[in-house]
């Protein structure tokens, strides 16, 4: 029995890495168009996803089954793991394309190819990899290791080469000839023609589990709310989107009768749509229900789709309907910058909506078994099928078991970093576009973005550009990771379902309550904005942030600053904007939101300033900072210190500015770290001070 649960083992780690590549590409695509804002041509490279169309033809398919050039492509697979250590990004991407066209391949034959008790290992495999995957997530974080780490990359290389030479020389690639036909293997299924709906269905199904269960944190993002009340954290309610989906495959070794499948699927759609309108815990509920449903179809529906007559079809469809879904997916948030894209506006319910339906279909029309009762097993392998479902059971509740002490040894770690703010009356904010934590090289980098931020002394800080949480750009959670990694209490809004860039908030000190704000955008992209309210050890100041439109939309950013104005108007008497409004000093924005919104700028006199800027009423401001992004971005920290009065109706700002920080009391000063007082733009790379700064500010005599 050894070499059946090495099997099982082997294809999962299997499944990981494919799963891994499949994650990966898109974002990788994502990455050009995200410097240009705009389509760059390299979006052909999500033809990779068409391979299996090669196998429709006799020829090829003759071709992949040679258990040599099976065994090439399964080591282009796991090799392709190495293009996290690319030179460049183009590179990177080619590898990746590569490595994804060679999966599917190998998993379009081997999924028609063998025995019954080889491709229920091999399919089981890769529903139990989907479990590693966020499992290992949970330990990094919200990151795959494979794609974070040098360490790990070089591990899980190391690891599926071995896995992938067991299975090339452990006779699940050595099937006699008429073994690799694919007659033989559909015989012994149920089969049936149905290549169209199957291929749909099964492609939907991928892609579900990607866009909503790609992490275990994505359910509490989508159902997120304001402080107090934001609705279940990601630590430690992603351990119940974990348990979910493994209660879902669970349910899966059950027979469903007609009535309790259309039960079911009522079930499933109704949890479906509770994601997308209810809020907080309701929406969370909905989301778990979901992730049941989810995982509880797979089985069915992969054992229907392998049982299509004509393999090649059923895999080309189930990725057309993969990769049109995973774009319209990108064009109902970029819709701006993306051909047909007003059609696409905001539709999410319309694609969550079809890949229900697509589902629900195949579900209800096909034969109510588990899926080793689609494979006519023979007498002498049921012994060998009933071990396998142990075996599958077994590792699935020891991923489960890892994967929750990650989150629970996660959770008490966070929680001793919370709330170590000390008492004081001084505090500094910062901004931050981070572009989603991608470098300028392509590369995530949320490491290099939490050392900056931690260099920075900031006790506040806000993020645009933070939500990360699609598909396209990484299915992970930077407000998680750097809220765990800095000991800061965080803000994710609005949520991923309202189908903005998102706006992250870090304060080193309480968030006593925050709301979130989806801003006027009749033309151009959701602009997002939250108002809150930070406790101060006992002194209370609130905190505006938002993301204005881009700048060919003038009345969108006509509209949003009026509402901005208006969120700082009705705040308290002391209060801080951290804002990207994309216009001029002086320009019409600007000063709507000076004037209506009885706030001042923290340097009047920088003239050369675009997209951030910082604001304040009721403070007396210290200092003022812009930090050079040294490609770790696109765009600058600027940063900004204050001192909260003792009596908010009677004192004096400072109106006098300094750039020697001599003239200061040295507890005020910038960390030296950042260098010294610099004009004009930085253009070395290395975080340093400049266009003026950093400057100080003190009464005059």
């Amino acid at each position: 029995m050894f070499s059946l649960w090495n099997a099982v083992l082997s294809e999962s780690l299997l499944g990981y890495i494919s799963w891994s590549l499949y994650h990966a590409l898109p974002p990788m695509i994502y990455y050009f168009p995200l410097q240009t804002l705009a389509l760059t041509g390299l979006e052909v490279f999500a033809f990779a996803f068409f391979s299996p169309i090669f196998l429709i033809i006799g020829p090829f398919w003759r071709l992949a089954n040679n258990k040599y050039i099976l065994a090439l492509l399964r080591l282009t697979m796991v090799g392709s793991l190495a293009s996290y250590q690319a030179p460049n990004a183009s590179i990177r991407l080619f590898v990746l394309a590569a490595g994804v066209s060679s999966s599917l391949l190998v998993q379009t034959v081997t999924w028609w190819s063998g025995n019954s008790l080889q491709r229920f290992i091999r399919i089981w495999g890769f529903m139990l990899g989907k479990i590693m995957l966020l499992v290992l997530r949970i330990w990094y974080t919200s990151l795959n290791p494979v794609w974070s780490s040098q360490t790990a990359n070089t591990v899980m290389l190391t690891l599926g080469f071995i896995a992938a030479v067991e299975r090339i020389y452990s006779g699940g690639d050595k099937r006699k000839q008429e073994a690799n036909k694919t007659g033989n293997a559909v015989r012994e299924t149920v089969s049936h023609p149905r290549w169209l709906l199957s291929g749909i269905a099964f492609g939907s199904l991928m892609f579900l589990t990607l866009w909503i269960f790609g992490e275990v944190s994505l359910v509490s993002r989508w159902a997120v709310s304001g402080h107090p009340h934001t609705g279940p954290d990601p630590n430690p309610y992603g351990g119940t989107v974990l348990l979910s989906l493994a209660h879902g495959l669970m349910l899966s070794f059950w027979s469903w009768s007609s009535v309790t499948s259309f039960s079911w699927f009522l079930v499933g759609l109704a949890s479906s749509a509770g994601l997308l309108y209810l809020h907080t815990w309701s929406a969370a509920v909905a989301g778990n229900v979901l992730a049941v449903f989810t995982m509880c179809v797979w089985p069915q529906l992969a054992g229907r789709f392998v049982s299509c007559l004509h393999p090649g079809k059923a895999m080309s469809t189930a990725m057309f309907a993969y990769v049109l879904e995973l774009f319209f997916c990108v064009w109902c948030t970029a819709y701006k910058f993306v051909p047909g894209g007003i059609y696409a506006r905001e539709s999410s319910h319309l694609l969550l909506g079809f890949i229900m339906l697509c589902i629900g279909v195949d579900f209800l029309t096909g034969p109510k078994k588990d899926l080793s009762s689609i494979f006519e097993v023979k007498s002498n392998q049921k012994p060998l099928f009933k071990k396998s479902k142990s075996y599958v059971k077994l590792l699935l509740w020891l991923f489960v078991g890892v994967g929750l002490l990650g989150l629970g040894l996660r959770y008490k770690t966070y929680q001793k970093k919370l709330g170590q703010g000390v008492p004081k009356r001084d505090f500094s904010a910062m901004i931050w576009p981070f572009r989603f934590a991608y470098d300028n090289e392509g590369w995530s980098n949320l490491e290099g973005s939490a050392n900056l931020l931690n260099q920075t002394g900031a006790d506040f800080i806000t993020i645009i550009e933070s939500d990360a949480s699609k598909p396209f750009i990484g299915n992970n959670d930077p407000t998680m990771w750097l809220g765990e990694r800095l000991g800061f209490y965080t803000d994710f809004g609005p949520s991923t379902r309202d189908h903005t860039w998102g706006i992250m908030a870090l304060s080193r000190y309480p968030i006593v309550k925050s709301t979130h704000h989806l801003l006027p955008s009749p033309e151009g992209e959701i602009a997002p904005a939250i108002s809150m309210t930070v406790n101060f050890t006992g002194k209370l100041v609130d905190f505006v942030v938002a993301h204005f439109g881009n700048e060919e939309e003038d009345l969108d950013r006509k509209l949003q600053a009026i509402a901005v104005s208006n969120l700082l108007k009705t705040s308290s008497k002391q209060v801080v904007f951290l804002g990207y409004i994309t216009s001029a000093p002086g320009s019409r924005d600007y000063t709507e939101l000076i004037k209506n919104g009885n706030v001042q700028d923290i340097d009047s006199t920088d003239r050369d300033r675009w997209c951030s800027y910082i604001m304040y009423r009721g403070v007396i401001r210290l200092g003022y900072a812009r930090i050079s992004h040294a490609g770790l971005s696109d765009s600058e920290v600027q940063m900004a210190k204050f001192r909260i009065p003792d009596h908010s109706d009677s004192y004096v700002d400072n109106d006098r500015i300094v750039i020697d920080p001599s003239q200061v009391p040295e507890d005020i000063h910038f960390n030296p770290r950042f260098g010294s007082y610099k004009d004009g733009h930085n253009y070395e790379h290395i975080h340093h001070f400049h266009m003026s700064t950093p400057k100080y500010f003190k009464q005059a005599n």
